[in-house]
């Protein structure tokens, strides 16, 4: 099942792609990063509107999606790894927090 549309890179600096639909876990996509095109394979079930990582990210590393850093790595991410507050510290405030 292959198909350029089932995730969205907004910028060229992102580390994780938003998936547009559920994605299987074992699924080869196919992501547009700039002018180039990375082919990986999906790790973990991504449910609609999440991230996965599209490289590598090292704990304490920056998270970058639509060109913004949305928080930091609390632990190694391998690409293809679904992003979410199991391994990611969101740095726009955390539920229950009062801004």
């Amino acid at each position: 099942m292959r198909s350029t549309r089932k995730v969205l890179v907004l910028r060229s600096l992102d580390n994780v792609a938003t998936a547009l639909i559920d994605i299987e876990a074992g699924t080869l996509v196919r992501v547009k990063v700039g002018d180039q095109t990375i082919e990986l394979i999906v790790r973990q079930a991504i449910p609609f509107g999440h991230k996965f990582a599209i490289e590598n990210i090292e704990k304490g590393r920056p998270v970058y999606k639509y060109g913004e850093i949305i928080g930091e790595a609390i632990k190694p991410i391998r690409a293809g790894q679904h992003v979410h507050t199991h391994n990611l510290e969101s740095i726009r405030g955390k539920a229950g927090q009062q801004q």
